[in-house]
């Protein structure tokens, strides 16, 4: 008898592991060799098994040793379960034939490391069962078992160990062979309902009835896992010890079948996880779309209400405009500037994540780039800019323009009140009753009224060219002003008419009049004048006055000083018009004069010259004050715009710089990782202690507010200007590398050897047998001990080789904290490829070129189904069928490969 088992086996395990199992196979083997119901349960599994294959093929098997005689469906079956092609058979039906296909079978078999001793092609040929039993088991072995691999353990060993683990927590199920553990079905059952646990009520089955154990997982495997029935239920239970090979046989193909479907669950979870970062980097394209539409909109609704110049008519209203813009300032621009600063992080975040996944960078639709966004923001601030000075030059121009009205009126209203009742005086006939004393008298007097009127001429003047320079500034109200100055200029042309015609009519008579009273006539002559100075001095030291600056102030002041000047001359005038009364009474007195009344040439008396002298000695120190008090407020002014300047001419440009260097480090990524995390860590610290400043300077900023101050040119910065936002750093995971690298840098040496490395890179959690890292944090000794007792300290050489020619590429033996920063970088950073979602498509796909929604539906989530349905495109390959769809160029487009 050919002992084929440990032929077979030979060829499979290691030397010990060969020896185990052959003498294992030949204790029992010997025994049940020639047993009839050992060879009915290979046979029958056998035969099931190759039948599971050769339907691929459209085609099966009866009778196991004689349909394999022609060798033709050995080879096929040798070609459906390794896919690859045999040399051509033989057709003819001649022995030589078939035993010559037969050899090609054994030579594809031998080439596959399976070594054959005592099966020949002519045992084969003759239809010898336990010859061609003993291939197909090695066929088994070689295709089915041999590649099965759990914890280190393959082959059979693997098979029992996968059994084990996977029935472990099932009551009365302990898998300890291939043989007699599996009789009660029980364990069948547990393996069903550990992977499909709704095909099987397992708490219902008991261990007492093994025939409708065995049945009930034999008909559910066959009817949906696809596994054929290959046992017979009343076979096991009536054999003492149930054939081995025709056990693990049976037992391969829910190894196999359970394996494929935890593949499909691993590509359907790669193909999730792509697909969500897809979705996730299309919302948040949507969002800037959003946001940019939104913010450019607001900008092209703003910029004309900022380049209207419409010019208001009252001050209440241009001060309401200014409300407005303060309140756009304070209320309306400061989100916006938010949304701005937001808008650049977002897009340079998004681009950053597009990047880090190997995805296309993205490109905003036409005109919602950052730079048009930015020149649109740019041409607002021209805009607001432009608007604020029109705003204070038209402020200015109605303070001027109520000044001058207000001063318009008032020199009306003098003028106008000095010239009520003089046509009616100089229209009378008076003179031609008179007497000749009465006409002289009426002559001297009608010479100091022209005297006064004279006087009069220069306040004239002054309302036309008040009215005219009104008229020049669009004041609201000109035409009023016009008929009004209109009016007085005519009335003051008919005065200087009546006049001329009134002292014609009293010259006429003059010859008869002699008689004049000379001192009278000087009083009135010097009284007029004088009086008319201390009317116009009073009136301009009450006159209101508006300044904006020093220099205005100062102007003021030394007019006033010059004025102050002139009194001592206006006092010896004034006491010489005094004199003069009071000689005309001493002539009086000494000639015994009785005199008629008062002076019949003037109405401006003594006491009213004194009274109006000692109205300008009063007003003229209040004009002092007055003017000292502007002055002081104007240099206080002076000194808040000076001190708001300095500090706005420091922090503008510090702002600027510090922004433009954070903004180059969030674009260009320069250096390691702790450089980065360092330089934003230092210019958050700066920013932090330069807080003091910009809190000094909001101070200011409120004081220069409360003094009413409107502009400023020492510095061309409002505060407006500072309200930026500024964004914190985080530091956890380069803190987390720098705690476990020091921790085990025991001489502080700054580097590490490669023994300390590789506790370190444990310590983390890195696996560096499988060549990835698990997040558990920094391990304290204790953990550390455990785990390096746990893993033997056997932490795969080669792998860990690998890793030191990374992080030591010199061979030094040490390795530097920014050696060790660049490999967990690279390591932690999670990246697919174009290749790797093909590849899981086509495990759903199940090796097809397309795969259909139906599939899609199953394998995926609803949401991502659906989204791969609405973008994969029709397949169209030479295999397509209906409804087929292409998962290839759908996977491209992915990152950028293709127009999706």
């Amino acid at each position: 008898m050919v002992d084929y088992h440990g032929a077979n086996n030979q060829s499979l395990y290691s030397a010990g592991e060969q020896q185990t199992y052959m003498e294992q196979e030949n204790d029992w083997d010997r025994d049940l060799l020639l047993d009839p119901a050992w060879e009915k349960q290979q046979r029958k599994t056998f035969t099931a098994w190759c039948n599971s294959h050769l339907r691929k093929a459209g085609t099966q098997i009866e009778n196991i040793e004689e349909d394999f005689r022609d060798g033709l469906k050995l080879m096929l079956l040798l070609e459906v379960i390794s896919g690859e092609r045999l040399p051509k058979p033989e057709r003819g039906k001649m022995r030589v034939h078939k035993i010559n296909n037969v050899n090609k079978a054994l030579d594809f078999i031998a080439s596959k490391g399976v070594k054959l001793v005592s099966i020949g092609a002519e045992e084969i040929v003759d239809g010898n069962a336990k010859m061609t039993l003993g291939m197909i088991w090695s066929i088994i072995l070689r295709f089915a078992i041999q590649d099965i691999s759990v914890e280190e353990t393959s082959a059979k060993e693997g098979l029992l160990l996968w059994c084990q683990r996977k029935t472990a927590p099932y009551k009365n199920v302990k898998i300890q062979n291939f043989h007699i553990s599996w009789k009660d079905g029980l364990a069948f059952n547990a393996l069903i309902h550990r992977h499909r646990p709704e095909l099987i009520d397992y708490d219902k089955l008991r261990k007492d009835d093994p025939v409708t154990n065995l049945n009930n997982a034999f008909e559910v495997a066959e009817r949906y896992l696809d596994i054929p029935k290959m046992l017979d239920a009343e076979d096991i239970v009536g054999t003492l010890r149930p054939d081995e090979k025709a056990i693990m046989t049976y037992v391969s193909c829910f190894y196999h079948a359970f394996s494929g479907a935890q593949k499909a669950e691993t590509a359907a979870n790669r193909i999730c996880k792509v697909l969500a970062v897809n979705q996730e980097n299309e919302h948040l394209m949507e969002d800037y779309e959003k946001l940019a539409s939104d913010l450019l909109e607001w900008i092209r609704r703003t910029i004309p209400w900022l380049e209207n110049r419409a010019p208001e008519k009252t001050m209440t209203e241009m001060q309401q405009k200014l409300e407005d813009f303060r309140d756009y300032r304070r209320v309306h621009k400061p989100p916006k500037v938010q949304e701005k600063c937001q808008l650049e992080i977002n897009f340079n975040t998004l681009q950053t994540k597009l990047r880090l996944s190997n995805r296309p960078a993205f490109m905003p639709s036409e005109g919602r780039m950052v730079s048009d966004i930015n020149g649109a923001w740019h041409k607002l601030e021209g805009a607001e800019k432009g608007y604020e000075e029109w705003l204070l030059n038209e402020i200015r121009r109605l303070e001027r323009l109520d000044h001058l009205a207000e001063k318009f009126r008032q020199k009306a209203a003098i003028h106008e009140s000095w010239t009520d009742g003089k046509e009616t005086m100089l229209t009378q006939k008076d003179y031609e009753t008179a007497t000749l004393s009465e006409i002289k008298a009426l002559l001297k007097k009608h010479e100091a009224f022209e005297s006064d009127l004279a006087a009069h001429q220069d306040r004239v003047e002054q309302i036309a060219a008040i009215a005219q320079e009104l008229n020049e500034l669009d004041y609201y109200d000109s035409p009023s002003v016009n008929a009004r100055c209109q009016k007085i200029c005519e009335q003051w042309d008919a005065l200087g008419s009546l006049t001329q015609n009134r002292r014609e009519s009293l010259e006429r008579t003059e010859k008869q009049l002699e008689s004049i009273d000379e001192l009278y006539l000087e009083y009135a002559k010097r009284a007029a004048p004088f009086n008319n100075w201390m009317e116009g001095a009073m009136e301009d030291l009450q006159d209101m006055f508006i300044v904006h600056n020093i220099e205005e102030i100062q102007g003021l002041i030394t007019a006033h000083d010059q004025f102050k000047s002139t009194l001592p001359e206006a006092n010896k005038e004034r006491e010489a018009i005094q004199a003069i009364q009071a000689e005309v009474q001493k002539i009086a007195q000494y000639n015994g004069i009785k005199l008629a009344g008062n002076n019949p040439y003037t109405t401006i008396t003594p006491q009213s010259i004194d009274k109006k002298w000692e109205k300008v000695q009063q007003l003229v120190p209040q004009r002092d004050q007055a003017l000292q008090e502007e002055l002081a407020r104007q240099q206080s002014n002076d000194h808040l715009r000076r001190q708001f300047a300095n500090q706005a001419n420091m922090i503008g440009p510090w702002i600027q710089n510090k922004m433009e260097e954070i903004g180059r480090i969030s674009i260009e990524m320069n250096g390691t990782l702790e450089d980065q995390l360092t330089h934003l860590r230092q210019y958050e610290q700066s920013i932090i202690e330069y807080k003091p400043n910009i809190d000094q300077l909001e101070g200011d900023h409120q004081l220069i507010q409360e003094a009413l101050i409107f502009d400023n040119k020492y510095t061309s910065y409002t505060m407006e200007c500072f309200h930026l936002p500024f964004t914190p750093l985080y530091q956890e995971q380069l803190h987390e590398y720098r705690t476990s690298f020091n921790h085990f840098d025991k001489d502080h040496s700054g580097v590490l050897q490669a023994e300390e490395f590789k506790a370190c890179l444990i310590s983390l959690g890195y696996d560096v047998e499988n060549n990835k890292q698990k997040r558990t944090g920094i391990m304290d000794s204790d953990d550390f001990r455990a785990l390096l007792i746990s893993t033997g300290n056997s932490l795969g050489d080669a792998e860990f080789a690998r890793i030191m020619g990374i992080v030591d590429p010199n061979n030094s033996g040490a390795v530097t904290f920014q050696a060790f920063i660049d490999f967990m970088s690279r390591e932690t950073t999670d990246t697919d490829t174009a290749d790797q979602v093909i590849a899981s498509f086509k495990i759903l796909a199940g090796d097809k070129n397309y795969i259909t929604a139906e599939e899609l539906r199953r394998e995926l989530p609803p949401d991502q189904a659906e989204y791969c349905i609405a973008r994969m495109a029709p397949y169209t390959g030479p295999d397509a069928v209906p409804g087929a769809l292409d998962y290839m160029s759908f996977s491209t487009a992915l990152y950028g490969e293709s127009d999706l």
